[in-house]
């Protein structure tokens, strides 16, 4: 059974709790410059990045249990209701009971906020893809390959 596109991965509580963790991996700038990362909306990010990446559900949805767990044994609102030492002290928890959820969890979360036209803008960049204006390219000498292209064909068997 496929998932529709419009249902969402996340429940409410789940949404929730995943943009305040999104905000603990990168938190809103001192002078408000820049967003965190769960401030920007990165939850959907990450879910759509799930719906083309099957694979992530299971570990986020994991992840996100676990959180859950360990934020409800410390305020019963759950982690976005924590304070900002108690959701540190969670996600240091989580850290040694979930490996493979951070490793990825920061890199889709990395991916996602800088490529935000908002981040990239702040950032004092143009929103748009860095190739191939304003950029020179050296021609590329394919004499270089002349060596292989000598070579006899070679396969595997």
């Amino acid at each position: 059974m496929s998932e529709d596109a419009s249902d969402p991965c996340f429940s409410d509580d789940e949404e929730r709790a995943l943009s305040a963790v999104l905000d603990e991996i990168i938190p809103p700038s001192s002078d408000g410059r820049l967003p965190g990362a769960g401030e920007l909306g990165l939850a959907h990010y990450i879910e759509q990045t799930q719906r083309r990446n099957p694979d992530l559900t299971p570990m986020i949805k994991q992840g996100l249990a676990a959180i859950d767990d360990l934020a409800c044994s410390r305020s019963p609102q759950g982690f976005s209701a924590l304070s900002k030492q108690d959701r540190l002290e969670v996600l240091n928890d989580l850290r040694s009971t979930q490996p493979g959820f951070f490793p990825s969890l920061i890199f889709h979360t990395y991916v996602g906020y800088y490529q935000n036209t908002r981040v990239v803008e702040a950032l004092g960049l143009e929103p748009r893809p860095p190739f191939p204006k304003g950029y020179e390219m050296e021609a590329n000498d394919l004499t270089l390959l002349d060596g292989v292209r000598q070579r006899p064909k070679l396969y595997r068997a």
